[in-house]
């Protein structure tokens, strides 16, 4: 099965509130055994248009294993902090 990839582009509005998705995020990657291989580093845009914010990249064993993550009550408690302090881009796409 192949892996899968959550690729998030966070444009953060209230970084105060912020430190409180940072934390119920953290309990949920954990919960759910992702492995974090990007999270607000810098970013150099290579090529095109593209001005991301803030990137994370989080690697799951699978897309259903991705979905579970996004779909918990872990995240729904990180999610329900974000509220108001960001503006959330997320994608999930299949490794190879």
């Amino acid at each position: 099965m192949p892996s899968a990839y959550i690729i998030a582009n966070v444009t953060v509005t209230d970084p105060q509130q912020y430190e409180q998705y940072k934390i119920w995020s953290t309990v949920a990657i954990q919960a759910h055994g992702a492995e974090v291989c990007a999270r607000g580093g810098r970013v150099e845009v290579l090529e095109g248009d593209w001005t991301p914010d803030r990137v994370v990249v989080l690697k799951f064993p699978s897309i259903d294993a991705a979905r579970r993550f996004n779909d918990s009550p872990e995240y729904g408690r990180a999610r329900a902090a974000r509220e108001g302090a960001a503006v959330m881009r997320m994608v999930v796409v299949e490794g190879v």
